[in-house]
């Protein structure tokens, strides 16, 4: 392969992994905002108990998923480059991590639901796994997650997803897609047909009650052992659920992204998840400052959360498109940089 097809294949690689990055942060923005606007509790038969179980069957523990494992792949990314230039590969991931980590803490004060912290934390954990095989990760990360799944605790998730990451990076999948359609067809297809059950599972083992699902999902002392069995059993069929069909979305994704067409629309959805520390955070803040000028607080149903939504993502996409127009990334992750390297590199095209 020559030099321009290398070139050709890396700006493939990298796009197809900010478009599904982007992707991710749309069902994630979709799950946060009724946490951070405390989104009321909607009547049954209304539209926002329509939304509420469309969340919960497609959206709930979906977007989740594919945002960790794309943290993975990003992971052998930096590293492998980070080698390649002859720098201290572990030293720039720590310092990375720590920035992150530092981040994260203060966005959790706004936000008490956000990832980046948990994120820095079990990114500690994954830089041994850098020295194993891809084979080994694989089984590592495939085994944590189904018994990660049988417990439905969905925090735990996020350490097997980084090695499931770490591993299909380390196999190279993204860096010549072509090759592994074959594997990524056969993966999109049984994770199809598991999504599928799982989604049977999931609907026979809902609760009635819509304030014990979901994003609403409330447990308290006075419920009985059989009320806190039945949440049991319905967060591990949701959490088991989510794992397979974000690997069915993404999968499905991937291959859309093979057509020339496809990447042309969604290049600003590329451009969104090429500044996703930027967006994500910019996601809170946006709802913050609209919650305290429009009083959303308490006040909004999931139709209204779901406008808002919308909205942001229009608003992002374009700022992003625009801003990387001019610029070579997005201002935080600029800063991020900054931290990692302890340099200032170029920010303006």
């Amino acid at each position: 392969m020559g030099l321009k097809e290398n070139a050709l294949t890396l700006n493939q690689r990298i796009d197809t992994l900010d478009t599904v990055r982007g992707f991710a942060l749309m069902g994630i923005l979709l799950v946060n905002i009724v946490a951070l606007l405390y989104a009321q509790i909607p009547e049954i038969g209304s539209v926002d108990h329509w939304l509420f179980q469309f969340f919960n069957f497609f959206v709930e523990s979906r977007f989740f998923v594919i945002f960790s494992f794309l943290f993975g792949v990003g992971f052998y990314i930096f590293i492998s480059r980070a080698k390649a230039k002859g720098d201290n590969s572990t030293v720039l991931f720590i310092r990375r991590l720590i920035a992150l980590l530092a981040l994260g803490y203060v966005h959790k004060m706004f936000h008490p639901g956000e990832a980046l912290f948990i994120y820095a934390i079990f990114g500690f954990i994954l830089l041994p796994f850098y020295r194993w095989k891809a084979r080994t990760n694989l089984i590592i990360g495939l085994i944590l997650s189904i018994a990660v799944c049988a417990t439905g605790f969905k925090a735990l998730l996020v350490l097997p997803l980084f090695i499931l990451g770490l591993a299909v990076g380390q196999y190279e999948a993204f860096q010549d897609i072509p090759r592994f359609l074959p594997e990524i067809k056969k993966v999109q297809g049984v994770t199809f047909v598991l999504s599928l059950i799982g989604l049977f599972i999931q609907y026979r083992l809902t609760p009635a009650d819509p304030a014990m699902g979901g994003a609403n999902l409330v447990v308290d002392d006075t419920m009985s052992e059989e009320t806190l069995q039945q949440l049991m059993n319905y967060t591990i069929a949701l959490t088991s659920t989510g794992l397979v069909m974000a690997a069915f979305y993404t999968t499905t994704l991937i291959r859309l992204l093979q057509n020339k067409t496809v990447q042309t629309i969604l290049s600003p959805l590329t451009s969104y998840g090429r500044m996703a520390l930027t967006n994500y955070v910019g996601q809170t803040v946006l709802i913050l400052v609209g919650s305290y000028l429009l009083d959303w607080f308490g006040n909004l149903g999931y139709l209204q959360t779901t406008l808002i939504c919308l909205g942001i993502y229009v608003v992002q996409m374009a700022v992003s498109v625009l801003w990387l127009s001019f610029f070579r990334m997005g201002p935080l992750e600029w800063v991020w940089r900054l931290f990692t390297y302890m340099k200032i590199t170029p920010l303006r095209k």
